[in-house]
């Protein structure tokens, strides 16, 4: 199939079918930029709302720049992936600075910034500024295996660099910014993972793997990452009316982040075992703990539970936990911190009780 009739069709398409996507509706950098970031690990669905959040609470760029970085991730909450948001904060910030607050046109100064790869300094240059380079993500890699009958490891150097110059040859030199929108909303609505719909697929004829029925085997990636365990048991310690909580510094998941007190394992253990062997916990008394609660990332699994501890008097924090950095907030201040999205419903949920 050559490059123009492979356009032309899946163009004609996307015109029929295209949802209608805000996004879509602009060639403002800035918009483009919001939702290709949310969109990298969550589904339109979900991503939805996070996007028209974002740019109302900040509808320009330099409104992102100028924010606190506590608000960004507060309101990134719950989409998970937390480097995105500080990236997304600190490339606004360079943009500003650097750039006068205007984005790069080109894909070669895009991808230099920090958070965009290929993928987004592909989307923003051709859609927001026409420029002829194609955007290739999980949806291409999967089209063009499927159509072209593609074996190649798409996790591979190798396999990245064929697709992306197999992408480049396929895109429409007049309209590349439908063309890359059209190619996405195919693998995204039509050539789906599982059980795409192949009956009345426009290439149905053309493509290989329905011709040979290798859809299932199409796109080759090489395994993941062994997934790791851990468990994680937050002692929730309060007075009245604050909790103890710290910020998450280390290189870890939900850097910048806000947690209570976390003794972490690699196996689940007995509560009463653990307190006896913490200096803090032993002196302290459960009032009641949670059931598991289970949360599936990347490349690992954690197993969470919370175990409220029976209140106690204000006291002062010893230089131990002042290093740890934990710092005593009322209520209403833990409400407003930037959480991760179990500790936030925690919270939530004890409010109600």
């Amino acid at each position: 199939m050559n490059s123009k009739l492979f356009s032309d069709k899946l163009i004609a398409w996307y015109k029929e079918k295209a949802r209608p996507l805000p996004w879509r509706l602009t060639r403002d950098p800035y918009k483009i930029w919001i939702s290709e970031i949310i969109l990298q690990q969550t589904r339109v669905a979900q991503g939805l709302p996070y996007y028209e959040k974002f740019v109302r609470q900040f509808p320009t760029l330099a409104d992102l720049a100028n924010a606190p970085e506590q608000k960004v991730l507060r309101l990134w909450q719950g989409l998970g992936y937390y480097s995105r948001a500080r990236n997304l904060h600190r490339c606004a910030k360079i943009i500003v600075k650097q750039f006068n607050g205007k984005f790069p046109e080109r894909f070669a100064e895009l991808i230099k910034l920090p958070g965009i790869g290929p993928y987004t300094a592909a989307a923003i240059a051709s859609l927001a500024f026409g420029e002829t380079v194609a955007v290739v993500d999980g949806n291409v890699f999967r089209v063009l295996s499927r159509i072209f009958e593609i074996d190649i490891d798409i996790a591979s150097g190798k396999g990245k660099k064929y697709f992306f110059s197999l992408a480049n040859q396929l895109i429409d030199r007049q309209h590349p910014d439908l063309f890359n929108q059209s190619l996405m909303e195919f693998g995204a609505t039509q050539c789906l993972p599982q059980k795409p719909k192949c009956e009345d697929c426009i290439y149905a004829r053309s493509c290989r793997a329905n011709r040979k029925s290798l859809q299932e085997l199409l796109p080759v990636k090489s395994k993941k990452t062994k997934i790791k365990q851990r468990y994680f048991y937050y002692f929730v310690i309060r007075t009245k009316n604050k909790y103890l909580m710290r910020q998450r510094k280390e290189k870890d998941i939900w850097h910048g982040l806000y947690d209570f007190y976390l003794v972490e394992s690699t196996r689940t253990r007995q509560i009463e075992i653990m307190m006896k062997e913490d200096a803090l916990l032993k002196k302290l008394e459960v009032h009641q703990a949670s059931k598991t609660f289970v949360q599936a990332l990347t490349h690992q699994k954690l197993h969470v539970r919370f175990i409220e501890l029976k209140s106690i008097a204000k006291t002062p924090i010893n230089s131990d936990l002042k290093k740890q950095g934990y710092e005593w907030f009322t209520t209403q201040q833990a409400t407003q911190l930037p959480k991760p999205m179990l500790v936030a419903r925690y919270l939530k949920e004890s409010r109600r009780t």
